[in-house]
């Protein structure tokens, strides 16, 4: 039987990993949104997955490369395929529409991720998480919706944005599945190659001309992949081996929160009252979704 304390333990440092890759996440949202005044979408992923790649293939070494098994190679590549549809519907979506819709809209992954677990597989969160993910929903809308305005029609991009959050929950979701018993830096650099390399012929195929901005683009490339890709997504993989996909969803919500933190703190964007208040829900839905739920033992 597993020690109780250990898997305590482990669960601490997972969620706290997972707070981390927030934190990642929403720092380099200003990266991502200046590099995208340079180069298409799907040009932009490319560049900043290929940089992510090269970061972890001097962690992970040779050998280590070699020893990796074609089942490892194929979940992998699943991983990349979501990943690649997940990040090119996203970038195209912020072409048309606003920042604060795009970050309410992709994170309500933090309630689609329960809702296609009890659909598609038959698992039923806590009451705790489904809470959690309701007031973090509210926050979500709090800190990013445009509250002084009551028009909330959808616009052109926000339909691509929420097609990205659906993928993005079944990434997340893939990532409970795969993630625990495998190499996590192995998995990690198999989905960045494989993202990379589909948005390489759809960049050349789609967006003729692009890379030729590449260059002034470069800083929010390497900024983005080392940390956003190479540190963010990896510690994702590693981290999501000791949670579940719905209790990592609530956690990673939290990068729109961090977001609009560093948006103050660097670009002195100002945060409204009601902002404030959707801090604060968010926080209040992560802390609710630690609360520990009884068991009964089959």
């Amino acid at each position: 039987m597993r020690d109780p304390a250990r898997a305590r333990d482990e669960r601490l440092r997972a969620d706290l990993f997972l707070l981390l890759v927030a934190v990642v996440w929403g720092s380099a949202f200003v990266g991502q949104r200046l590099g995208m005044e340079q180069v298409g979408p799907f040009a932009f992923n490319a560049a900043r997955f290929t940089v992510g790649a090269l970061t972890l293939i001097p962690i992970i070494g040779w050998q280590r490369l070699r020893a990796t098994p074609r089942a490892e190679l194929r979940r992998g590549a699943l991983l990349g395929l979501l990943l690649f549809a997940a990040a090119s519907l996203q970038q195209i979506g912020l072409i048309w529409t606003t920042a604060g819709k795009a970050g309410f809209i992709t994170g309500l992954y933090v309630v689609i991720v329960p809702l296609l677990l009890a659909a598609l597989w038959q698992e039923w969160s806590t009451w705790s998480s489904w809470l959690g993910a309701a007031l973090a929903t509210v926050g979500l809308f709090l800190l990013s919706a445009q509250i002084s305005r009551t028009d909330l029609r959808l616009a052109p991009g926000d339909g691509w944005v929420l097609g990205s959050a659906v993928v993005w929950a079944l990434h997340v979701i893939a990532i409970g599945r795969i993630a625990p018993g495998r190499d996590p830096l192995r998995l990690a650099l198999v989905q960045f190659i494989v993202c990379a390399m589909l948005s390489v012929p759809a960049s050349l195929l789609l967006e003729p001309g692009s890379w030729a901005g590449l260059l002034l683009a470069a800083p929010a490339v390497l900024y983005t992949g080392i940390l956003s890709i190479g540190l963010g997504y990896t510690g994702q993989v590693v981290a999501q081996r000791h949670t579940t996909p719905a209790h990592a969803a609530i956690i990673l919500s939290l990068e729109s929160l961090f977001a609009a933190l560093f948006g103050w703190l660097i670009l002195g964007e100002a945060l409204s009252p009601p902002q404030l208040v959707g801090c604060g829900l968010m926080l209040a839905g992560m802390l609710l979704a630690q609360l520990p739920v009884k068991r009964r033992e089959a």
